[in-house]
């Protein structure tokens, strides 16, 4: 499901399909997006979605949702449902192929039996510590464990006692039995399955206690569904040359071929589960939805929408060179999606009353303004105006700085959508702070310009008697720092203090009265808005999701 406005880029991957198909290698792909569930989703999960069932789509191929539940530990059905949520948020569909890697847990089973007789496979009793030291490192061999050569009858043995729970936790493991002076570490006797006592399996579970690694599980579980292409990021590279000698080695019915590419970094977010989980566990943010985390459901919160997000990932393309992506691009996702089909509506964050004198107690009248500028299908809507009226404080200067083009004593300013207005006096409150304005209206001036002046400014506003009350929710980037954590540092001493604010006492426009969560809106002059699942018709609440103009360069100088 790729927007139009965005048709898939080549790539290399593209063009390694394109030559299997023309060469008759495969008939057909399939694909497979496979996340461990042990957090939310993050957008650099998002990528991998889109190219995935992106592929499958475009090729006329399947793909498979697969969870690849090894560790349960770390994994739950919370985990479980918000993958599937995010999967369809994005607007893609696995159909009858939801899959979980403990779907085959006897399959793998069976085949590890297979590599104990065929010598590849022993049983191992160093600790995990032990299994460390003897790998070696970059530059020395490893040595082999002096339990290497057990008879494939005591291995045997020993494998289904541990199965049966006979042993402690890190008692024994079993091993891959490769190459201890291989240049690529992974292959120095890689664990295949460790003893984990005690631990309930979301989809087995007690019925286990042996659970098999994910280097081992993954490309079988590719294998045993058929797929062509396992598409991977690129810390998997180096463990490309076990996942060929797992599916080598073992009776599985294909031979998938793994692919990898650059994963994508974020500037002003992070993207390691262990991280995020850490923010939420700490309380540094809100939870997984926070809309200031690069979570998927952050972003749905946030005010995202799927065709922004598929739009971003195709614009960043699929490559092997390891960048980081700017915030901006994002960002320039969701203007130009929201730009087209957002409703224009006025809301006052930072209300200032503002009375005109020269409009009479109790008189309002309606205005007219367009939903939209640029789609005249979308109708318009009517705006009470009456004798007073709310404006921004930001918009409002005694002393304006150079180049200030909105209200200052004595000047005027147009209200959108309604009548040139100036201001004639500042009320103040007892310590001296503006409390309100005086001002008047030139009645010639609706839908049309003052005869003999030029009136530089237009702001908005809000009638105060039929204005709604509500909340508005300002979120800005997570950290303070393009890349957070690195060179040493510790990224919870670089969250930005000011990337959440809360505004509450601001003023909607009355078409605002019924909103319902999920709704978007232009806020004119202010950005993008959604209402929060929060909101209530009570009390409106609505969250930023991105101004209309990318202002944070500036203000970090």
């Amino acid at each position: 499901m790729t927007d139009a406005a965005e048709p898939p880029r080549t790539n290399f991957i593209r063009q390694i399909i394109e030559a299997d198909l023309a060469s008759g290698k495969h008939t057909q792909i399939a694909t497979r997006f496979p996340p461990e569930p042990n957090g939310y989703l993050h957008i650099g999960h998002a990528k991998s979605i889109v190219l995935n069932f992106g592929l499958a789509q475009a090729f006329g191929g399947t793909c498979n949702l697969r969870f690849d539940d090894t560790n349960p530990h770390k994994e739950n059905v919370e985990f479980v449902e918000s993958i599937q949520d995010d999967v369809h948020w994005l607007g893609f569909d696995w159909n009858d192929r939801l899959y979980f890697a403990s779907d085959y847990f006897e399959q793998l089973y069976g085949f590890a039996v297979e590599l104990i007789g065929k010598g590849l496979a022993y049983v191992c009793d160093l600790t995990a510590e032990e299994v460390r030291t003897h790998r070696g490192t970059l530059t020395e061999p490893g040595r082999e464990s002096p339990y290497r050569n057990r008879s494939v009858d005591e291995n045997l043995d020993l494998f289904a006692r541990m199965r049966a729970g006979e042993f402690e936790d890190g008692v024994r493991t079993l091993r891959a039995r490769i190459d201890m002076a291989s240049p690529n570490i992974n292959l120095r006797d890689p664990v295949l399955y460790r003893v984990k006592h005690g631990v309930v399996h979301h989809q087995t579970g007690l019925a286990w206690c042996l659970y098999p690694t994910y280097d081992y599980t993954h490309p079988i579980s590719d294998a045993l569904e058929g797929i062509t292409h396992s598409l991977c990021t690129l810390e998997f590279e180096d463990h490309r040359p076990l996942y060929d000698w797992c599916i080598d080695n073992v009776s599985v019915p294909c031979k998938p071929r793994q692919i990898e590419f650059s994963r994508l970094n974020l500037e002003y977010t992070l993207m390691s589960k262990r991280r995020l989980t850490e923010l939420v566990s700490e309380s540094h943010v809100q939870g997984w939805d926070d809309p200031r985390m690069p979570t998927i459901a952050g972003l749905r919160r946030r005010g995202y929408t799927p065709g922004a997000v598929r739009s971003f990932c195709e614009r960043i393309g699929i490559t092997k060179a390891e960048n980081l992506v700017e915030m901006a691009m994002l960002e320039s996702a969701i203007r130009d999606d929201l730009d087209a089909s957002a409703l224009r509506r006025m809301a006052v964050l930072r209300p200032l009353k503002v009375v005109l004198t020269n409009v009479a107690h109790g008189h309002t009248e309606q205005l007219e303004a367009r939903n939209h500028p640029k789609d005249e299908t979308l109708g318009t809507r009517l705006l009470p105006f009456g004798r007073e009226i709310y404006i921004d404080r930001n918009d409002f200067e005694e002393h304006p700085p150079k180049g200030f083009k909105r209200l200052v004593p004595g000047g005027e300013v147009r209200l959108r959508n309604a009548y040139v207005m100036r201001c004639d006096e500042v009320i103040r409150d007892a310590t001296g702070a503006v409390l309100e304005l005086r001002a008047s209206i030139d009645r010639e001036t609706l839908g049309k310009n003052p005869e003999g002046r030029k009136v530089k400014g237009v702001i908005h506003w809000v009638d105060a008697q039929q204005g709604v009350a509500a909340e508005v929710r300002l979120y800005d980037r997570l950290f303070s720092v393009p890349a957070p954590g690195s060179g040493g540092a510790d990224y919870r001493d670089q969250i930005n203090p000011d990337s959440f604010q809360v505004l509450d006492g601001c003023v909607l426009e009355p078409a605002l009265r019924e909103v319902r969560p999920g709704e978007r809106f232009q806020f004119e002059r202010e950005g993008y808005f959604i209402v929060d699942p929060d909101s209530t018709p009570a009390r409106p609440v609505l969250n930023l999701t991105v101004g209309l103009r990318d202002t944070w360069g500036k203000s970090q100088r």
